[in-house]
């Protein structure tokens, strides 16, 4: 999944989990026209129209471009590409956590923890910026402590969403 967080003053996020490739271009092709997207790709019309169509049942039909990338992704274990895309519409790409492990009993230390984990990112940027300026060290640091944090975060909104507080990774 993938997180677009632009800040100050617009937040946008890229929900498209749940979501069919088709689906996902077809919304894409709403806020542009398939005609403009043809002609910038060199490609054919139909073929745009036929990316953002439900795939036959019996796999004939032309491979839209998610599902190639898709493939590329779990072919080769590398996430560089969703790395990449992200990085290209100002994001960064965190992999959610697996949601088993650890197990809480109960929602309060699980915030409790939430909690904690911010208040190290905050201990961790302050120290970073005692001399008034952050290092590429400082920065890296940061990253790997919001990371955790993030990671940590979406593994108990996901325990929420399934309704199971027994059955939640901790990311230390």
């Amino acid at each position: 999944m993938c997180r677009i967080f632009r800040l100050p003053r617009v937040v946008w996020f890229c929900k498209v989990s749940g979501m069919e490739s088709h689906e996902v271009l077809r919304r894409a092709l709403r806020k542009t026209s398939p005609k403009a997207v043809a002609a910038d790709l060199g490609i054919s019309l139909s073929l745009v129209y036929k990316w953002a169509e439900k795939p036959a049942d019996d796999g004939s039909g032309s491979r839209n471009p998610l599902d190639r990338l898709l493939q590329i992704i779990e072919l080769s274990g590398d996430t560089g590409i969703i790395e990449w895309l992200c990085r290209h519409q100002g994001g960064h790409f965190v992999k959610d956590p697996e949601v088993s492990g650890h197990e809480i009993d109960h929602v309060l230390p699980a915030t409790q923890e939430i909690i904690g984990k911010f208040s190290d990112l905050l201990t961790q940027i302050s120290d970073a910026a005692e001399d008034q300026s952050v290092s590429e060290e400082d920065a890296d640091e940061i990253r790997e402590v919001w990371d955790r944090l993030k990671s940590y975060a979406e593994a108990f909104v996901r325990s929420c969403e399934a309704g199971d507080f027994k059955v939640m990774s901790r990311h230390h």
